[in-house]
């Protein structure tokens, strides 16, 4: 029994370190995809969550939620249909996409981190809180015409101000992927959430910006686990995509990843959210158990 606690209290000692030094600074968490249906995962990573903004760190949770869009736009009777990787929205999927991913899901995330005993608030256009705005998303095909996608967007602006007030105040800001046009006419759009997540990533010079998927990293071989990558810079990653090492729905990931390292974010990591407290593991430990992606 005293053994047991003593392995507990060394477990403490080692995540001392990490707590002291992302203490007060600002770390981005995106969640989505099968994931996201997955009820034991979610506990233990909003259970992560609510502890890292226990001890001081400030984090900001940015959804998608692309599994329940497809089943409620199945259930009105309209076939999800994806271009180049990204949801086509029409008028009516955009409705679904507002209702389903910027309330339900959105408020049922929050609600979820206040039953765990944490401070969380939507921000979020179906709350009046909106803090991401864009324009319609531009794609051409192999030909170079012009593809219309609907009303799918890309972020070109964050308001950042009410993301860093409810950070001061230990409330965690809960995002979902849903953009407002910029142009003032209170469309909205439907946004990538790895998108978004870097834009708000950047436009906040967060300390971390932590992807949460089915993938447990970076891997050399993607169909091939224990080819995971633990650490790589981005002069590495580069090497990677242009040798074709990096293959599949991994490279607009590793691309954004570089973007976002420009423009001032210290660390990326990648992390499979089925491993239970897989945010904790990373975070607060000296191995981790994911693919942390630096500058140097």
């Amino acid at each position: 029994m005293v053994n047991k606690a003593i392995e507990k209290a060394d477990v403490l000692i080692e995540a001392l370190k990490w707590i002291r030094q992302h203490r007060g600074k600002i770390t981005v968490v995106k969640i989505g995809g099968s994931l996201m249906e997955d009820t034991a995962a979610m506990t233990h990573l909003l259970l992560d969550i609510v502890f890292m903004e226990s001890v001081g760190m400030k984090p900001v949770l940015v959804h998608g939620g692309g599994a329940a869009i497809s089943q409620a736009m199945q259930n009105a009777g309209i076939e999800p249909r994806f271009v180049q990787g990204r949801r086509y929205t029409d008028t009516d999927s955009l409705e679904i996409v507002k209702r389903v991913l910027g309330k339900e899901i959105n408020e049922e995330l929050v609600n979820r981190i206040r039953l765990f005993e944490g401070q969380a608030a939507s921000l979020s256009v179906c709350f009046d809180s909106n803090v991401l705005f864009g324009r319609k998303l531009t794609l051409t095909d192999e030909c170079g015409s012009e593809v219309d996608m609907g009303w799918v967007g890309t972020v070109t602006k964050v308001n950042t101000e009410p993301i860093r007030q409810l950070c001061e105040s230990g409330v965690v800001p809960v995002i979902p992927s849903v953009a407002v046009m910029h142009d003032g006419s209170g469309q909205c759009l439907n946004v990538n959430a790895d998108t978004a997540a870097t834009a708000i990533a950047k436009e906040l010079h967060a300390e971390k910006l932590v992807y949460v998927s089915e993938v447990n990293g970076v891997r050399t071989d993607p169909d091939d686990p224990n080819s995971m990558i633990d650490s790589i810079t981005a002069d590495q990653a580069k090497k990677m995509l242009a040798s074709g090492s990096i293959a599949g729905g991994m490279i607009p990931k590793i691309q954004a990843c570089l973007e976002t390292l420009e423009r001032g974010v210290n660390k990326i990591h990648i992390i499979n959210g089925r491993l239970r407290h897989a945010l904790l593991l990373e975070i607060f430990t000296s191995m981790g158990i994911g693919t942390e992606i630096t500058n140097r």
